[in-house]
């Protein structure tokens, strides 16, 4: 009986518990109810994806009201792979978290600070799960909204300033995706995304629905932080609390990169998003300089927090390029980045914490002679930037062969060149990290030990994650596949 409802119990769980978080008297049982919950979440993620692996598609009508009537839940190959992204992610996350919430988050706000993150994670599960395209907006608002309250959370004052401009940039994207929204259903009076997608592909061509497309992709890019839509992620990942930053890189860009597909291949069809509009070139270019761009800046960054989020846009950039090539290859490596992208990225801003706790800074200069003093916590950090820079037996190297075959195949050669050029820069602001950590000394009157169990067991859960599926990559590469089969077979 319970199993049926698995879809919905995915997004109610988190929603009904993160009220219950501000009613707890207890910092430490807060976080049991929102790790409790995480890991409920998680399993019925794995169950979901167990239905959907060979092909199966879930439907579940809220309410018993029938589609399009009703809101829709729709689980298939596609989302079931973003909610185990979303869910793992969570339940690490908060692993991380009790430890280090507790010397970054006031005593008094560590309950709001748990009720925004299960809202957060409603959201993001939400948008995942939906089939609804008006319910996606309203959980993109919930995740927004909890996000914001996340990140101004942050010790550092600019985390409010930091806050802010993601709360002024977050609601211009919401409202060009509002707008595209309004703009379908005036011209097909219908919220279903697959009673949009039939009733579009009869339409055919039309100013109306090219500005809805214009729309929900500038939108959605500035959600994914897509350059030169991106000058809200550094300062939020930079002031953001520890955990917070983790849970955000390895989740927010990858549902927002989620939407964008789920519009481009399925809602409006292939032919018209990359044939009658000339979105796969445009894509292209925003990527190609997106990853070159910001991989440079990255290297002149002192904080290695903001050398990691200016290194995130540019990853989001190999996902877009992915999606740019309009081919079930491309859309393979795009999905499979996006799962690879989670891991090491999440093992990076773990590490990063590792050192925060320890040392209250993550500047460059703080980290000489931490390979000899926090040798657990830099080991896992090189792990990251191995997978990070794309070498082989690790995650990263998967991903980028995968979006290297896919450019060669379509022919695009200067995209191989940008992706190689990418990973050789990615090699100089990683090293500095490195060179730093283990060439230099450490300061005579530092004493720094290594940080607790509990922070380093997430951050090597997620470091082994790297290795194990740059080795292994039957399940990522396997569910990638069947996920790009499934977006390019809908818009065929």
């Amino acid at each position: 009986m319970i199993r049926e409802h698995l879809p919905v119990l995915q997004v109610v769980l988190s929603l009904v518990a993160a009220p219950l978080c501000l009613l707890l008297t207890r910092a430490v049982w807060a976080w049991l109810l929102a790790f409790i919950v995480s890991v409920a979440a998680l399993l019925i993620s794995i169950v979901l994806l167990r239905e959907v692996y060979t092909g199966e598609v879930i439907s579940y009508a809220i309410g018993g009201w029938a589609a399009p009537w009703g809101i829709e839940y729709r689980v298939d190959a596609v989302n079931a792979f973003i909610l185990i992204i979303v869910t793992a992610i969570s339940v690490v996350a908060l692993m991380f978290a009790k430890t280090s919430v507790a010397q970054e988050v006031a005593g008094d706000k560590q309950g709001l600070f748990y009720t925004a993150w299960l809202l957060c994670l409603t959201g993001l599960l939400g948008i995942a799960v939906t089939g609804d395209a008006f319910n996606l907006f309203v959980f993109l608002e919930i995740s927004s909204l909890s996000s914001y309250v996340l990140i101004g959370l942050g010790q550092d004052r600019r985390a409010l300033t930091a806050s802010f401009q993601y709360l002024v940039m977050g609601t211009i994207g919401a409202t060009f995706i509002l707008i595209g929204i309004g703009l379908l259903y005036m011209v097909t009076g219908t919220l279903n995304m697959m009673d949009l997608a039939a009733r579009l592909a009869v339409l055919g061509d039309s100013r109306t629905v090219q500005t809805a497309l214009a729309f929900l992709t500038v939108g959605i890019g500035l959600k994914l932080a897509l350059f030169p839509l991106h000058l809200w992620l550094p300062n939020a990942y930079t002031y953001a609390p520890s955990a917070v930053t983790v849970f955000m890189a390895a989740t927010a860009t990858k549902v927002a990169v989620y939407m964008l597909l789920r519009f481009l291949f399925q809602v409006f069809d292939a032919s018209f998003t990359f044939g009658a509009m000339p979105l796969g070139g445009f894509l292209a270019v925003l990527a190609a300089v997106g990853i070159l761009s910001t991989s440079t800046v990255s290297i002149f960054q002192d904080n290695v927090k903001r050398m990691l989020a200016y290194s995130s846009v540019a990853q989001v950039g190999y996902m877009v390029l992915g999606i740019s090539l309009v081919s079930s290859a491309g859309l393979t490596a795009a999905l499979l980045h996006l799962f690879n992208h989670a891991l090491m990225k999440g093992t990076l801003f773990l590490a990063l914490g590792c050192v925060a706790y320890r040392l209250g800074s993550v500047r460059l200069g703080a980290i000489a002679g931490l390979g000899q003093r926090m040798p657990w916590t830099m080991a896992a950090f090189l792990v990251g930037a191995l997978s990070l820079i794309g070498i082989p037996l690790t995650a990263g190297f998967v991903s980028k062969w995968y979006l290297i075959l896919a450019a060669v195949e379509r022919g695009w050669w200067p995209l191989v060149v940008v992706i190689v050029a990418g990973s050789l820069l990615a090699i100089i602001y990683v090293w500095r990290v490195v060179e730093m950590a283990y060439l230099r000394p450490p300061p005579e009157k530092l004493s720094v030990t290594e940080a607790p169990l509990s922070l380093l067991l997430p951050t090597w859960l997620l470091a082994g994650a790297n290795v194990y599926f740059g080795i292994d990559t039957q399940f990522s590469v396997g569910m990638a596949r069947q996920a790009a089969a499934l977006l390019i077979g809908s818009s065929g």
